[in-house]
């Protein structure tokens, strides 16, 4: 059985929803979901592999992407894949590339502090979540990337918001972490133990 979700046009995070929604309805066979933008692609990708179901994607042209994702007989769909590796873990909400309200450059100043504060704590937190201008943190050339990647070598996942990249123009800057979506911010918040916005 194969079933085609047409998702072009629609706004993050609609897509990765309308494939969830489809694959609850699949008990075996494979799911089209066509998108119009790399980003709803690898979100859809990274839901497939949260799920552990296989998944193929395609190039069909400018704007234009399919993505197979195949439900094999009698297997069970998870549609809350883990939503944090420790559901009790901590993380930290990055929504500006300045800490605070005042002074721009006293808060860029600030939050570089912040991010190497969080290198050097003992107990690390499980993601950090970049969106809006906190996008901007994580891009080449800013003051913060090593330091998020040192988080990342530790285990730390950074995870920026892929509809902020775009609205900025940053998707092919981003230098750390991967791309995610809103469904996915609001999972990680909604399990967190602790929730830490500088």
């Amino acid at each position: 059985m194969k079933k085609t979700v047409d998702a072009t046009g629609l706004r993050c995070p609609q897509p990765v929803l309308e494939a969830k929604k489809a694959l609850r309805e699949l008990t075996h066979g494979q799911l089209e979901v066509l998108v119009d933008n790399s980003i709803a692609l690898q979100n859809l990708e990274k839901m497939a592999r949260q799920m552990g179901l296989a998944s193929a994607s395609q190039n069909l042209g400018p704007d234009r992407y399919s993505i197979l994702i195949t439900v094999g007989e009698g297997a069970e769909v998870n549609s809350q894949p883990e939503l944090v590796e420790a559901a009790r873990g901590t993380v930290v909400v990055l929504s500006s590339e300045q800490m605070g309200t005042g002074d721009p450059e006293l808060g860029r100043l600030l939050m570089k502090s912040f991010i190497y504060a969080l290198t050097e704590l003992e107990e690390l937190p499980a993601k950090v979540l970049l969106y809006n201008s906190g996008v901007k943190l994580a891009v080449e050339g800013a003051d913060s990337v090593e330091d998020l990647r040192k988080l990342a070598q530790r285990g730390v996942e950074i995870l920026c918001c892929g509809t902020c990249l775009n609205f900025y123009q940053l998707t092919e800057q981003l230098a750390v972490g991967a791309v995610t979506n809103m469904y996915e911010i609001l999972e990680s918040q909604m399990a967190a133990g602790r929730i830490v916005r500088p």
